[in-house]
């Protein structure tokens, strides 16, 4: 529980780094608005902005669901290596399921794959 919480609080630490390096950029964009720019540049920027925050939207979420995945994976994987050394008899079962279960995370990965690119050329 204690490697887990340990884990939880570099991850949540990383992310906010990134969060944290990201506010120059966002900054600069305020800048270049302020010297008095038309409607036409206003609306480039408002397009600018979106496709900055589509960017952010798609890393959060590929990353998001990649690190859950492989969270999961490596626990049904050490799970079903302690079930295996446990009763070793029933290994052909641990593993079948232990394969079912990677190919539904790996799915839903994919998935996830899958709004990422709609979210980048859809919307």
């Amino acid at each position: 529980m204690k490697n887990l919480l340990k884990r939880i609080l570099v991850l949540g630490g990383a992310l906010a780094l990134c969060l944290a390096l990201a506010v120059p950029a966002f900054a600069a964009g305020e800048a270049a608005q302020g010297e008095g720019a038309d409607v036409v540049a206003a609306a480039e920027n408002q397009a600018d902005n979106t496709i900055g925050l589509k960017a952010i939207a798609v890393a959060l979420a590929i990353g998001i669901a990649a690190g859950g995945g492989g969270i999961g994976m490596g626990l049904a994987t050490a799970k079903s290596a302690e079930g295996i050394s446990r009763q070793p008899e029933a290994e052909g079962k641990i593993r079948t399921m232990m394969m079912l279960g990677l190919v539904f995370i790996e799915t839903a990965i994919i998935y996830a794959l899958l709004v990422v690119i709609l979210i980048i050329f859809v919307l």
